[in-house]
């Protein structure tokens, strides 16, 4: 009896993780541990592997991947997000022209403090291509005013404390601790 407990249990979790993962909106499935490590030796894996932890997102603190084309960094992205969202923190996946232009409409239907407010509530925003393409200055100041609305986002509202699959906290709230960011 407790080993048919024990198999629905973990049934229950891979299907929760896949549910979370699949809430972010990744255009396709990266995992850090496909990463090829060999084929770019400046991508310490050690680092790699503590950043896949997740004490960064309880901090708030941001990270951003720099690199030329090819280098892996849609990949390391997508893999700590993955991370992120199955260790249950609210994830959310957008490259910058596509959150540029959601803001842009955004302002334009009078909604655009609701638009910013949206992407503030989340533990962990995954931004992609950032200067991939030339942002004109309304679109940056747009993007400025998300990164502005994380960096402050009140206590009330931050929840940088991951839930396990009870529901319960699996470590103490970090009080007003930023959001989190990946570029």
């Amino acid at each position: 009896m407790s080993e048919l407990l024990f198999i629905e249990c973990e049934d229950r979790e891979v299907r929760r993780k896949a549910r979370l993962v699949k809430q972010v909106g990744f255009p396709r499935t990266r995992r850090i541990e496909d990463f090829d490590f060999a084929a770019n030796p400046n991508v310490p894996p050690a680092l790699v592997h503590t950043l896949a932890k997740g004490a960064w997102i309880r901090a708030g603190q941001p990270v951003c991947l720099i690199g030329n084309s090819g280098t892996g960094k849609s990949h390391l992205l997508i893999g700590l997000g993955t991370a992120a969202a199955e260790a249950g923190f609210k994830v959310r996946y957008v490259t910058a022209t596509a959150l540029v232009n959601e803001l842009v409409e955004g302002a334009e239907d009078k909604h655009l403090s609701k638009t910013i407010a949206r992407y503030g509530r989340v533990d962990l925003l995954c931004l992609d291509e950032l200067g991939y393409l030339e942002l004109d200055r309304r679109g940056a100041e747009l993007l400025f005013q998300v990164f502005t609305e994380r960096r402050n986002a009140p206590a009330s509202r931050s929840r940088a404390t991951p839930r396990s699959a009870s529901g319960s906290a699996s470590s103490p709230t970090r009080g007003s601790a930023p959001r989190s960011s990946i570029a």
